[in-house]
C-alpha cells in the first residue's frame, strides 16, 4: 500500500494544482460572505451565480501560478522566493481577470469580491503549499531508490542530484558496487546486499532499482534483476531514470539502440495535425493581443534608425529535417552587424545591438514577427531554437545526435529555452541538446501547453536574453 502511494506521489504537481483549484473556489465563496456580511439577500443572490463564476477565477489563478513556474518539479527557490513568485502570479491573475471581465461583463464578481478573493487566496495557497511540500518531502512518501553501480556514472548522477529539490518524490537509499568497478562514492553511501537481491530489496522497502554500472559485461546480476522485475520491483536504466526525474537526456549513456527502441518520438499524422492546430490558434491569438506592442516596436526602431533603415530582419535558419527557411525578426542590431558575411553569436553586452534592440531583445519583442513563420508552417510555437546553417553544419559534425533535434519544427520557445540560458558556444549547444532531445522524444499537447505557460516567466524575468 505504501509503495503504491509513493509511486503515485511522483505526480504531486497534479494533486497540488487540483487542491489549490478547490481552495481558490472556496476563497471566492468566502470573499462573497465577507464582502456582504449582514446583507443576507445580496450574498444569497451572489451564491446562485458563483457555481460557474468561481471556477473561472480559480482557473486563471492556477494558470498564472503555472506561468510563474510554481508547479515545476525542480524549482530552486527559497521560501521568500516562492512567496514572491506567488505574489507576482496573483497580480498577473488579477489583471487577466479584469481584462476578462471587460470582454465578458456578465461574469464580473465585483472589485471588492475580487480583491478579497486575491488576498484570501494568496494566504490560503501559501499556507497550503508549505504544508504540502513538507508532506511531499517526507521520506515516508518518497519512492525509495537503490542505484546498482558506484562508479563514474553513479558519481556523476549523485553530483547533479545533490540538492533536496533534485530528489523531490524519490529518495536514493544508496549505491551498490558492481563487479570490480572502483567505487567513486563515499563509503557511507555504499550498500552491500547480504541476501538475494529481491529479498534484500524487500527488507529495505526498495521501490525501484536503477542500473548505473559503468561496465556491464559479465558483471551485471541479470538473473537477480529479472527475478526482481518479475516480482513487481521496478528495474530501470540510468538513462531512463535521469530522463524521467530531470527532464533531460543523458547523452553519454545514450546509444542508437536505446533511441530506436525507447518510447516517444511521436510524429504520427494525428500528433502533427494537433500540433499544427495548436500553432495556428496560439499564433493568431498572440498576434491579436500583441499587435499594439508590435506597432510600437516598429515605430521605435524607425525613430532610432531613421528612414531607409529596415525595421524587419530576415536571416536563414534551419528548420524541420534540415530544410532552410527565412526567419523574420525585428532588427535589433545595426545594419552592418555582419558586413563581412561571417556568422557570429550574440555576446553579452554586444556592441552591435542598438539601444532599442537591447530592450526588445530583453523583452523578447524582437521575436514576435516569427509568428508569421509559424502561420506559414516554417516553425511551431514550441520546439528547439532554430539555428543558422553555419552553426548547424559545425554542430552536426562535432556533436553526436545533433541532427535529431530537427525531427520537429523549430519553435518560438521550447524546453531548452526554459531550462538553459542563452547559448553562445559549442559547450552550450551540447548542454541544450540534452533538453531539445527530451522535448523531441516526449512532446505532446499537454507538454506544449506547459512550456507555453512557463514562457511567461522567462519573458517577465528576462532569463536567457542577449
Amino acid at each position: 500500500m505504501y509503495r503504491l502511494f509513493r509511486q503515485r506521489a511522483l505526480h504531486w504537481q497534479l494533486l497540488l494544482a487540483s487542491v489549490e483549484f478547490a481552495l481558490l473556489i472556496g476563497c471566492v465563496y468566502a470573499a462573497v460572505m465577507l464582502r456582504y456580511w449582514g446583507y443576507h439577500d445580496t450574498w444569497v443572490a451572489f451564491f446562485d451565480a458563483l457555481h460557474w463564476r468561481a471556477p473561472q477565477i480559480a482557473v486563471v489563478l492556477v494558470l498564472a501560478m503555472a506561468a510563474l513556474g510554481l508547479y515545476q518539479v525542480h524549482l530552486r527557490a527559497s521560501l521568500l522566493g516562492r512567496l514572491s513568485r506567488q505574489a507576482i502570479a496573483f497580480v498577473l491573475g488579477g489583471v487577466a481577470l479584469m481584462v476578462w471581465y471587460y470582454v465578458v461583463p456578465t461574469v464580473f464578481v465585483g472589485r471588492g469580491v475580487l480583491g478579497i478573493t486575491l488576498v484570501l487566496g494568496y494566504v490560503t495557497v501559501a499556507l497550503w503549499r508549505m504544508l504540502f511540500l513538507s508532506f511531499v518531502d517526507a521520506d515516508l512518501f518518497k519512492l525509495r531508490v537503490v542505484i546498482l553501480g558506484a562508479g563514474d556514472h553513479a558519481a556523476e548522477m549523485a553530483r547533479k542530484m545533490r540538492r533536496k529539490s533534485d530528489q523531490r518524490g524519490f529518495k536514493i537509499l544508496g549505491y551498490v558496487p558492481v563487479g570490480s568497478e572502483p567505487a567513486r562514492m563515499p563509503p557511507v553511501s555504499l550498500l552491500h546486499p547480504d541476501q538475494p537481491l529481491y529479498t534484500w530489496a524487500t527488507r529495505l522497502g526498495v521501490d525501484e532499482i536503477v542500473v548505473a554500472a559503468d561496465d556491464r559485461r559479465g558483471t551485471l546480476p541479470v538473473a537477480a534483476l529479472l527475478d526482481c522485475k518479475q516480482r513487481g520491483l521496478a528495474v530501470t536504466e540510468l538513462a531512463e531514470f535521469v530522463e524521467r526525474v530531470a527532464g533531460t537526456i543523458k547523452m553519454d549513456l545514450t546509444n542508437p539502440s536505446w533511441l530506436l527502441f525507447s518510447d516517444g518520438f511521436n510524429n504520427s499524422p494525428m500528433r502533427l495535425a494537433i500540433k499544427r492546430g495548436f500553432d495556428v490558434v496560439v499564433a493568431l491569438v498572440v498576434l491579436v493581443v500583441a499587435s499594439p506592442l508590435m506597432c510600437l516596436t516598429a515605430l521605435a526602431i524607425r525613430l532610432e534608425s531613421g528612414r531607409g533603415a529596415p525595421v524587419l530582419y530576415r536571416q536563414e535558419r534551419v528548420g524541420a529535417y534540415g530544410k532552410p527557411f527565412p526567419l523574420i525578426k525585428y532588427r535589433s542590431m545595426c545594419t552592418d552587424a555582419e558586413c563581412d558575411g561571417v556568422a557570429r553569436w550574440a555576446t553579452k553586452n554586444d556592441d552591435r545591438v542598438t539601444r532599442v534592440g537591447r530592450f526588445i531583445r530583453k523583452a523578447r519583442l524582437d521575436e514576435l514577427p516569427q509568428l508569421w513563420n509559424v502561420l506559414r508552417g516554417d516553425m511551431s510555437i514550441i520546439g528547439p531554437r532554430p539555428e543558422r546553417p553555419q552553426f548547424v553544419s559545425d554542430f552536426n559534425t562535432r556533436i553526436r545526435y545533433y541532427s535529431l533535434r530537427h525531427c520537429v519544427k523549430p519553435g518560438l520557445t521550447g524546453w531548452a529555452q526554459l531550462r538553459y540560458p542563452y547559448g553562445s558556444s559549442l559547450e552550450d549547444a551540447q548542454e541544450k541538446l540534452k533538453f531539445d532531445l527530451f522535448y523531441v522524444k516526449n512532446h505532446n499537447l499537454v507538454f506544449d501547453m506547459a512550456i507555453l505557460l512557463q514562457t511567461v516567466e522567462v519573458v517577465l524575468f528576462g532569463r536567457g536574453a542577449r
